[in-house]
């Protein structure tokens, strides 16, 4: 029942804050403005502790219990500032992201940069699927973290918001930042005509000159260097081919033929209504296929 109400209290709370501060740029330097800080079960442990020392103090008229607990006082709320402090000013941007398939988990990648002369330390990222481990970031340093979304159906993937947390230092209090950043996954779509594709097996024919030596010295059989733009036998995968199917399955068969030609090293291109990618290899050209099949709409491409 305490963690339903926690769940809820936590999401009405980014909520309000998405309509407080808008969609938040990408990169993003973290404003002091924008840190809230609440101490801990271990700060309120604390508190307690020293609201009884205080007590006793006052009762025996003990200076030297007074001193201590006014000095122990002192040392919780500059662990209250260095909280503050060590989230001010860190660089947050968005990192590559892999593409996945419906049903799967997405991993959306968060870079922090630290551009101080001091480190940040126990900086973490949460959501409400999972948090990540916290990390430290040296002076001059750049950590990446993973955070989780589920992807229960095709479509474009969002990340629309997370936090970035620290308990550092002592774990009193629990400073932290609601961000909101319109952040999709990322795709490579940028390669050349004569860039590194890949390898494929060995096949009779094959030139000579293609043949990856390095691979065959490790023992690793005869494999032959593709590049983008290779003039290799190629496939073109057409909707208009699969008319007997519905839209799902039609989408279906042909991420299946793309993963298949992909696999075997095949060049390959799609056809979609609306929408034509030229045959091609490699990573970056079966993303862009497959996040192709993802966002189609039937509606739109007839309209």
């Amino acid at each position: 029942m305490l963690a339903r109400a926690l769940a809820a209290l936590r999401r009405r709370t980014r909520t309000w804050a998405r309509k407080r501060h808008g969609i938040d740029p990408d990169p993003l330097l973290l404003s002091g403005r924008r840190i809230y800080i609440v101490p801990s079960s271990l700060g309120i442990a604390f508190a307690l502790m020293l609201f009884a020392m205080f007590l006793g103090a006052m009762n025996y008229a003990n200076n030297l219990a007074l001193g201590l607990t006014f000095m122990l006082g002192a040392l919780s709320l500059t662990a209250m500032h260095y909280a503050h402090r060590n989230l001010a000013g860190v660089h947050i941007r968005s990192a590559a992201s892999e593409p996945v398939f419906a049903g799967q988990t997405a991993r959306f990648r968060i870079a922090l940069e630290n551009d101080a002369k001091v480190a940040r330390y126990e900086l973490t990222i949460a959501n409400e699927h999972g948090i990540a481990e916290p990390v430290r970031v040296e002076p001059g340093a750049r950590v990446v973290l993973d955070l989780e979304v589920p992807a229960p159906q095709r479509g474009l993937l969002r990340l629309d918001s997370f936090e970035i947390t620290t308990r550092h230092p002592f774990g009193m209090y629990r400073a932290w930042a609601y961000l909101n950043m319109d952040i999709r996954g990322a795709q490579d779509t940028t390669r050349g005509d004569e860039d590194f594709a890949g390898l494929r097996a060995f096949h009779a024919g094959d030139s000579p000159r293609r043949i990856a030596w390095k691979a065959y010295a490790r023992e690793q059989g005869l494999q032959v260097k593709q590049y983008a733009g290779t003039a290799v036998t190629s496939h073109s995968f057409d909707w208009d081919a699969l008319s007997g199917l519905g839209t799902e399955a039609r989408l279906s068969q042909l991420c299946r033929w793309i993963e298949d030609a992909h696999a075997a090293g095949r060049a390959f291109g799609l056809r979609l209504p609306g929408q034509e990618i030229a045959p091609n290899v490699g990573p970056g050209h079966r993303q862009r296929c497959l996040t192709a099949l993802a966002l189609f709409d039937e509606q739109t491409a007839h309209g």
